[in-house]
C-alpha cells in the first residue's frame, strides 16, 4: 500500500501529505521563511497543513506546546508527521485586522484574553515537556552579540537585565514564545493563536512581542502611552508587575535585533532598538 499521495494542485505547489490523513483540495495560504501552509479539506470541515522549513524552531517543542495546551488559546494538534503538522484552521480574521476596525484598545485586550488563556493550561500538578525550550537557551544570540561589546552597548545592558530575569524566575512554565498581531486568528473556537514556538520561562515573554507589533505601526510601538495602555493590559492578564512585563518586553526587543543582524538585517534591527530603547525608557520612568 501507498503510504503517501498528492493532493489535488489549486497552486502550483506539489504538497505530499501521509494518506491516513485523508486530505483534499490544498490550497497554499502562506510561504515564509520558516514554513508552507496550506488550508486542507478534512471530512466535513477544514484543517491547516504547516510544512516546517530547516529554519523553524524546534517541531519538537512546537508539538508539544501544542499538546501540552489541549486547544486552550491555541489551535489544535490532530497529527504530525516529520516536518509536516496537521492543525486546526483558526480562521481568516487576524488581530491585526481586529486592531484596524475597532482600535489598539480593543484590540490589546483580545490579545490579553489570549495569553490568559494560554496560562490556564499550566497547573502545578502538571509537569512541563522537556522538549521545550528553556529562555536561557533562546537567549544565546543576545548573549553572543554582548560579549566584548562596549559598557554602554544597548546589546549589554539587555544582556545584564535578561540574566537577573532568568535568575529570578519563579513562575515559569510552557509559553507560545511568539505571539503578535498576525498570530492570533478569530474562528469557530474564538481568538486562537498559531505558530507556537514551544518555549520555557517566565509567562512575562509572552507578553513581550506583542508590544512591538504590529511592525509597521511604529506610531503605536513607539508610543509612551500606548506602550504604557498595552503592558497594562497584558500584566493584569498575567497578575504580574507592569516592570516585569516591561522588562521581558525590553530584552525580547535587543534579542529579535541580535537575530536580525546575524542576517545582515541593519533596518530591522535599528527598528527594534529603537522600540526597545521606547521600552526602557517607559520601565525606567515608572
Amino acid at each position: 500500500m501507498r503510504a503517501w499521495r498528492r493532493p489535488p494542485r489549486s497552486d502550483g505547489t506539489h504538497p505530499v501529505f501521509p494518506l491516513r490523513w485523508r486530505l483534499r483540495d490544498a490550497h497554499l495560504l502562506a510561504d515564509t521563511p520558516t514554513s508552507r501552509v496550506w488550508r486542507v479539506r478534512r471530512g466535513d470541515g477544514t484543517a491547516v497543513v504547516k510544512a516546517l522549513k530547516p529554519r523553524a524552531h524546534d517541531p519538537l517543542a512546537t508539538r508539544a506546546f501544542a499538546r501540552w495546551q489541549r486547544g486552550r488559546g491555541l489551535v489544535r494538534l490532530y497529527a504530525a508527521q516529520g516536518s509536516l503538522q496537521l492543525l486546526e484552521d483558526a480562521g481568516d480574521t487576524s488581530l491585526r485586522e481586529a486592531l484596524d476596525r475597532d482600535g489598539d484598545a480593543a484590540a490589546s485586550e483580545i490579545a490579553a484574553g489570549v495569553l490568559v488563556r494560554l496560562a490556564s493550561a499550566s497547573s502545578p500538578s502538571r509537569r512541563a515537556p522537556a522538549a521545550l525550550t528553556p529562555l536561557y537557551r533562546h537567549f544565546a544570540s543576545l548573549f553572543a552579540r554582548a560579549r566584548g561589546a562596549a559598557p554602554d552597548d544597548p546589546y549589554r545592558e539587555a544582556a545584564r537585565v535578561a540574566e537577573r530575569l532568568l535568575r529570578n524566575a519563579r513562575d515559569e512554565r510552557p509559553l507560545h514564545g511568539d505571539l503578535h498581531h498576525d498570530n492570533i486568528l478569530h474562528g469557530p473556537r474564538g481568538w486562537l493563536a498559531i505558530d507556537a514556538n514551544g518555549l520555557y520561562g517566565d509567562p512575562a515573554f509572552d507578553a513581550a512581542n506583542l508590544l512591538y507589533n504590529p511592525l509597521d505601526r511604529d506610531d503605536l510601538c513607539l508610543d509612551p502611552d500606548v506602550l504604557h495602555r498595552r503592558a497594562e493590559a497584558y500584566a493584569r492578564a498575567l497578575e504580574l508587575p507592569v516592570p516585569q512585563v516591561l522588562g521581558y518586553a525590553h530584552v525580547y526587543g535587543c534579542l529579535s535585533a541580535a537575530w536580525h543582524a546575524e542576517d545582515g538585517n541593519t533596518a530591522d534591527e535599528t527598528r527594534e532598538l529603537r522600540v526597545a530603547a521606547a521600552i526602557l525608557s517607559l520601565a525606567r520612568a515608572l
